[in-house]
């Protein structure tokens, strides 16, 4: 499929696509937004009264989680019901489990972080492989897409930290449902509400415009009438081998990537919280806002990058994946970087929140260097048969990076900012090297991708 009826001349599916990617993300970064926070805070407070040891722990197992179960739900779609039925079943789940997170029972909690995992792994890596189906092989608008999906996602992304931190930790809010006759400590599960509300929107758009989609992300046939096996069957060929190779170099950067971006919902979710001066010209706001900056960075500088990739192509000079890889990375370690300096002024008193500003603008740089692409680059390698798959095969580099970061949250200590320093100086001066390695192996993994 390669109309250009949609959006920015892309195919019309892409629009579709875009809409649930929006309220998906919605949803999930607006209840990523307070979720460690919830699980610190105290009991009296209507948290769970975890220590920040086992909260981030939790939290990296579940979002984690979030990104592994994307292989089996790519599995489902590729032999079972197809990419658009798997896609739609697991908005439905995951809408189900934020309505879960709004009762105040530790089985409800557990329940809704399962089901919201399930319907994940159900959704995700089918939007990016119908994104995929959308354009050709060698269609020079495939990154530009994969770019205009991932600002859809932070639209979303943008948008839910500051509706659910407002309603979970504003005082304003709290008072509204004081005088409504509500129990404010519950605030936090007003915004669990919030956020399956937004999923429910994503699914209605979805249905309203799935003809969009008629022609993509149909229900495999294993078999053709005749009982000959078609795509879906036969043995990988040497070159599909190579360009899984490749792709497998690319998974390890992609780990490693959001081992560190996902320390921005546990560690630097913490040090923002209780470090940092949250207020502008004495206006206090919740400092889960501050989550808000990664994706309004993107949504800002996504139509700039979609722009260079395009034109570089044009020009010939486009840099390879790999190479995008490794700036990504660079730009990974400038940010984290400079947040050793800040955890040194933190151990005087609160810092601006500016230094959490040029953390996210460094991050986001890297980020569109490296998310994206990524995506763009699994759809066009994978061998059709196993597309699906493969895409949730990806998604587990980032479940990985997301357990790690978990773990090494763990090791922060707000009340000793020296814990931040090790921390942060540690990923800084790791992700400069992996950059120089794999620019170094850049020139091989090229080989490998275009392999015949």
């Amino acid at each position: 499929m390669t109309t250009s009826k949609g959006l920015f001349g892309h195919p019309p599916g892409l629009t579709t696509l875009f809409m649930i990617e929006v309220w998906e993300r919605a949803s999930y970064y607006g209840m990523r937004a307070i979720l460690t926070l919830y699980m610190v805070a105290a009991i009296t407070s209507g948290g769970l009264g975890f220590s920040a040891a086992r909260a981030t722990e939790l939290y990296g197992t579940y979002t984690g989680a979030v990104y592994l179960t994307p292989l089996l739900g790519g599995f489902i779609a590729d032999r079972l019901l197809g990419p658009r039925r798997t896609l739609l079943i697991g908005g439905v789940i995951i809408a189900l489990g934020h309505f879960s997170l709004v009762f105040a029972t530790m089985p409800s909690f557990y329940c809704g972080l399962a089901l919201i995992v399930a319907g994940t792994g159900l959704l995700k890596p089918n939007i990016s492989t119908m994104v995929g189906h959308l354009y050709e092989e060698g269609d020079a608008r495939r990154n530009a897409g994969f770019n205009l999906v991932y600002m859809g996602i932070n639209i979303g992304g943008a948008l839910a930290p500051l509706v659910c931190g407002f309603l979970a930790q504003s005082q304003s809010f709290k008072n509204m449902l004081a005088h409504a006759g509500f129990d404010p400590i519950h605030s936090w599960h007003w915004a669990f509400a919030a956020a399956g509300v937004g999923m429910l929107f994503g699914l209605l758009q979805y249905w309203l415009h799935r003809k969009r989609l008629s022609n993509i992300g149909g229900k495999p046939m294993l078999r053709t009438a005749a009982g000959t096996k078609n795509a879906h069957a036969g043995a990988m060929s040497k070159h599909e081998w190579h360009r899984l190779g490749a792709i497998s170099v690319l998974f390890v950067a992609s780990m490693f990537f959001w081992m560190v971006v996902e320390q921005s919902g546990s560690s630097i979710t913490l040090f923002a919280d209780k470090l940092v001066n949250t207020s502008i010209f004495g206006w206090q706001f919740p400092s889960t806002w501050l989550q808000s900056l990664n994706s309004i960075f993107v949504i800002a500088l996504t139509p700039l990058f979609a722009w260079l990739w395009v034109y570089l192509s044009k020009r010939g000079t486009e840099p390879s994946s790999p190479a995008k890889f490794s700036v990504g990375l660079v730009f990974l370690g400038i940010g984290t970087a400079l947040m050793v300096p800040a955890s040194i002024f933190a151990m005087s008193g609160k810092i601006s929140w500016l230094w959490l500003l040029g953390l996210y603008f460094f991050q986001t740089v890297g980020e569109l260097c490296l998310s994206p692409i990524g995506l763009a680059t699994v759809s066009e390698l994978a061998p059709v048969r196993f597309a699906n798959l493969i895409m949730g095969a990806w998604f587990l580099s980032v479940a990985l990076g997301n357990k790690l970061a978990g773990q090494l949250a763990g090791f922060s200590d707000v009340s000793s900012p020296m814990s931040f320093v090790w921390l942060f100086g540690s990923l800084g001066v790791a992700a400069l090297v992996i950059a120089g390695s794999l620019w170094m192996l850049t020139p091989r993994v090229k080989k490998l991708m275009q392999a015949t």
